[in-house]
Parts: C-alpha cells; structure tokens; sequence
C-alpha cells in the first residue's frame, strides 16, 4: 500500500468513524428535552459558523525560497505588529550607524582642530614640520 492509499485509507476510517459517532449522537439526541436539544443545536450553528470563518481567511502572501513556496496566512493587527517587531531591530542598527558615524566625524575633526591649534601657537613655524632636515633633528633628539 502506498502512501497515498494509506492516507486516503485512513481519512475514510476517520471519515466512518465520524458517521457512526454522528448516528449515535442522533438516535441519543431524540430522547433529550426540548430545551436542552435548542440549547445544542444553538451550539451546533455558533460552531459551525466559526468554522466556516476559520476556513475563509485567505493567505496574504507567498513566501517563496530556494524551490519551494509557503502561504503566511494575514493576521490583521496581530500581523502589522510582528511586521514592526520585524522591523524594528534593522531601524536600530541603522539609527546606531548613522549616530557611530555622526560621532566618529565629530570626533575626527575634534582631533584635527587639536592638532592645528598646536601648530598654530608653537614657537616653531608650520614650515619647519615638513622640512626633512628638521624630521632628522628631531630623531636625533629622541635618541639621546
């Protein structure tokens, strides 16, 4: 027996099952009171009117990877919120970037003023920092 005639087997023994379960059910049904048989037939339509509604939600989109496809089924508000909690880590880490960034020019540029205020008010002029013989005294002076 194959897998599908094993499945296909089963859902007609379920299938039996339910019938007889159904017939039962029935034949006990006709010896209740009136008010208690109203009562659950009250049940009967709420619960199939629930079902009815569960089997009519519509897939909201097709999730496609590698070779295969799913269904994600739409949750309404439930759904935009687990679309924000999707989101909302990547915003994050975008806001964290830009602000690293914001902060790293600010504090390159923190360095480069130091540095040129330093030139600017030492004894020795700009010029003598870019003259090689005055590199060459400076490592001799380090050394000693």
């Amino acid at each position: 027996m194959t897998a599908k005639q094993h499945a296909n087997h089963r859902i007609a023994s379920q299938d039996d099952l339910g019938r007889a379960i159904t017939s039962r059910l029935h034949e006990a049904s006709q010896q209740l009171p009136h008010d208690v048989s109203e009562r659950l037939k009250a049940a009967r339509m709420l619960a199939l009117e629930k079902r009815r509604q569960a089997q009519v939600r519509l897939a909201s989109a097709v999730v496609a990877s590698g070779g295969s496809a799913a269904l994600q089924l739409g949750d309404g508000l439930r759904g935009k919120w687990r679309l924000l909690g999707a989101w909302l880590p990547l915003l994050a880490l975008v806001a964290g970037l830009v602000t690293i960034d914001f902060v790293q020019d600010d504090f390159r540029a923190q360095e480069i003023a130091d540095v040129d205020v330093e030139l600017l008010t030492d004894d020795l002029p700009p010029d003598a920092f870019t003259d090689p013989g005055f590199a060459q005294y400076l490592r001799l002076n380090r050394t000693e």
